[in-house]
């Protein structure tokens, strides 16, 4: 009896359960036909007994997620063949955890039985506009990248346009509006943070961070709280587009109008490259290019005192067993920090365009998005919901409010007056100055080069 969880731990433990077990099935992890492990493994795996094991197997049964084979096992269902409607999401693997998608699209299956939702998870080299142009999708996710892109192909007419939601964050329409008309519905959104383990900073006596930290108020920090062959004090992933180009913001500059010359060198783009190398450099050991997703999983590990990340990126420690915070970005001239969101959008070439709009509306629905606000970590795009004060179900940095503060802080690439080829082309020739392999004069003259061509291409192609 000693050993028996409490009844709140048990229905965590059973909600748990049930919530990895759905995800796993929406992203394609376990497919159709599958079979879940015996319920005595499951019980092992969630420390549960098989009486709990077999009530969240029957939950899913009731959703139409498994079926029971009798003295055979828990099989995944496949869509039935009825007279309902299917309708093909396409998203990435990564929206699955972070916005709970599992259980968001099991409570519309429930609200809409007669609408039965397909999901395609979608590389991340997969162009969405590419995507929509064939029509194999209904409704798929959007980042403002992604829109940009549209913008500039004049590919909006693969999209059906939307009805403002004026519950959410204005600023997030506005991102999604091309001529007065808003194409795509904005569903979470994150700026690019810091996030701290305030148990090093207390071991080592050294003051957490807040708004007034700068780089070099940070790279001291870091420092101190390195342990050699132990922990890094700061890292992040240098190569991501959600994480180097927020030093090029906080500079202030941008590239002169089309048709101008790009000249870079001797300039504070140049200057500001420098910072980031050296942010990340001054530790000797610090490998230069892990993973993108390593930044998270150092952390989780403790063997990173310090990283930039998201909110989307927080929902990788959920299973942290230490305390950890936020804070806003360090910053030098400017303090800056990049805007990522994310949208939904209904494809004109749909066949079921009504079926898919009701989707778009119930994942941006108040029920729906304060699912998101209480289930994960990332931030909805509906005001309400984001600002919810309740009962938490989980562990929540204290400072997770602060989105809120550091709006006048959000900027995004197209800020910069870059395309997303431009930032490809700038990090290929940056890396080999990152990593003592090219000089800067070189390097400089190389990025202006390819700015400049590529620029020279889209002048020609208009």
């Amino acid at each position: 009896m000693a050993n028996r969880p409490s009844r709140e731990t048990l229905t965590k433990r059973m909600d748990e359960m049930i919530r990895s077990i759905r995800d796993e099935i929406v992203s394609g992890k376990r497919n159709v036909g599958d079979f879940l492990p015996s319920e005595r493994e499951l019980g092992k795996l969630y420390c549960i007994s098989n009486k709990s094991v077999r009530h969240c197997l029957d939950a899913l049964v009731s959703e139409g997620l498994i079926e029971k084979i009798p003295k055979v096992g828990n099989r995944i269902a496949d869509v039935p063949q009825d007279d309902s409607i299917t309708i093909r999401f396409g998203c990435h693997r990564t929206t699955v955890e972070e916005t709970d998608l599992g259980t968001l699209i099991s409570n519309f299956h429930k609200q809409y039985p007669r609408i039965r939702v397909q999901t395609m998870m979608l590389d991340h080299f997969v162009s969405i506009r590419e995507s929509l142009e064939s029509g194999i999708m209904d409704v798929v996710t959007v980042n403002v990248p992604n829109f940009r892109e549209m913008v500039d192909a004049a590919s909006l007419d693969t999209l059906e346009p939307q009805q403002p939601n004026h519950d959410i964050y204005p600023y997030l329409n506005k991102l999604f509006v091309h001529e007065g008309l808003q194409w795509v519905q904005p569903l979470t959104f994150s700026p690019v943070v810091l996030c701290y383990n305030r148990q090093h900073f207390r071991e080592k006596n050294v003051l957490e961070p807040d708004s007034s930290w700068t780089w070099d108020d940070l790279k001291h920090a870091a420092d101190r709280l390195a342990v050699p062959n132990e922990r890094y004090g700061f890292y992040f992933y240098l190569l991501s587009n959600n994480r180097w180009p927020v030093f090029l913001l906080q500079s202030g500059d941008k590239l002169p109008p089309e048709g101008e010359p790009v000249r870079l060198c001797d300039g504070t783009w140049m200057k500001m490259l420098q910072l980031c190398r050296d942010v990340v450099m001054q530790q000797s050991l610090m490998p230069l290019f892990y993973d993108e997703a390593d930044a998270e999983k150092l952390f989780l590990q403790q063997k990173a005192s310090m990283i930039m990340t998201t909110y989307f990126g927080l929902n990788e420690l959920k299973k942290a067993d230490f305390e950890y915070d936020i804070a806003p970005l360090p910053y030098v001239n400017n303090p800056r920090t990049l805007l990522i969101a994310i949208g939904l959008g209904v494809s004109a070439k749909s066949e079921q365009k009504e079926a898919a709009q009701t989707f778009v509306d119930f994942l941006t629905s108040h029920s729906s998005q304060l699912n998101i606000r209480k289930h994960t970590l990332s931030i909805p795009a509906l005001k309400p919901a984001a600002e919810w004060i309740g009962q938490e179900s989980m562990f929540r940095p204290l400072r997770y409010p602060m989105h809120r503060d550091i709006v006048p802080t959000y900027r995004l690439h197209a800020d910069l007056n870059v395309t997303t080829e431009m930032l490809h082309a700038i990090i290929g020739e940056v890396r080999l100055y990152w990593s003592g392999l090219a000089s800067e004069q070189a390097v400089c003259e190389k990025i202006e080069k390819a700015l400049n061509e590529l620029r020279q291409k889209r002048l020609q192609e208009a």
